[in-house]
């Protein structure tokens, strides 16, 4: 007699969703996701968090895969079960800034912040979206805003304690909680080092622009451009491996950073890792389709 095949419970089915994830199967972390919430939905348990989560490690794995509408939808659903959940508004203000709906992506990075201040990617998105509207809509560009929604003190508190306890299973990796982002005094020496290092680079003294940069992360360690102008500095030093390493810590922080892509792309390239270097430019070419720079170092490296 055939042995009946044991069917999964939605708990294994997301456990194996998280795994693929992990492992970069973001096609069938979707799939396993997607049965996980039919599951759920059909048990006619009132878990409105857990729905809420599954919907938003769906959305994450969508976003890796570029399907920026799939993932707004299944993050708005998200927000819909567990209203202001953090991981749900970044990956949404991700997908919405990739679509270039900068004003939606501008109001999801600020509500994060109204949640949790020390929020490194939302930060970065913020001033992103800052430069990217007031070039495009002029000084007024806040007048065109969609409306900001006020963050419940309950949410900033029960917030606040889940960051003071160990942190869950479901980490995002845009996140890096063991950066603590400074005071105010340590903030301002970290952005003078770094303007300093910005002008060794203008004038081509990459060494001692790096170590202005490396200054200026011992004072900021969640400041992500000092990263990724390190990484450049480092490659004009034809030190690959470091420009990879911080390359790999501003994508922790802002994990659609374009020049920590393309950096590293770079130094896959001189290291002769043609894969990974092939990777990180489509990364980019998700979030910026007409880049002609990386078009034509993507064919280069194709070609080889």
């Amino acid at each position: 007699m055939p042995q009946k095949r044991r069917s999964h419970s939605w708990t294994e089915l997301k456990q194996a969703g998280n795994e693929r994830f992990r492992a970069g199967q973001y096609g069938e972390a979707v799939n396993l996701y997607s049965q996980s919430i039919q599951l759920l939905e059909k048990s006619g348990q009132k878990n409105k968090e857990e729905l809420g989560i599954l919907y938003s490690n769906r959305a994450a794995s969508y976003l890796k895969n570029g399907n920026c509408s799939e993932c707004i939808k299944d993050c708005t659903r998200s927000l819909e079960l567990v209203p202001f959940g953090f991981k749900a508004l970044l990956r949404r203000a991700s997908a919405y800034e990739a679509l270039e709906r900068y004003r939606q992506a501008y109001v999801d990075y600020k509500t994060v912040l109204q949640i949790d201040w020390n929020i490194p990617a939302a930060h970065d998105g913020v001033n992103r979206m800052t430069k990217t509207l007031t070039d495009t809509d002029g000084p007024s560009w806040r007048e065109k805003l969609p409306p900001i929604p006020s963050v419940p003190m309950s949410v900033k508190e029960s917030m606040a304690q889940a960051t003071s306890s160990a942190s869950s299973p479901q980490q995002n990796t845009m996140i890096d909680n063991k950066k603590k982002a400074p005071g105010p005094e340590a903030a301002k020496k970290a952005k003078a080092l770094k303007e300093e290092g910005n002008v060794f680079v203008k004038k081509g003294e990459h060494k001692k622009a790096l170590e202005k940069y490396t200054q200026s992360l011992g004072q900021d360690p969640t400041e992500v451009t000092a990263y990724t102008n390190r990484a450049l500095c480092y490659l004009s030093l034809k030190m690959y491996k470091e420009a990879i390493s911080d390359c790999d810590e501003a994508l922790q922080l802002d994990s659609a950073n374009i020049k920590a892509f393309y950096r590293r792309a770079q130094a896959n390239k001189e290291l002769k890792k043609k894969k990974s270097c092939i990777e990180d430019l489509n990364s980019v070419l998700k979030i910026e389709p007409n880049n002609t720079v990386v078009q034509k170092l993507l064919q280069e490296v194709q070609m080889k």
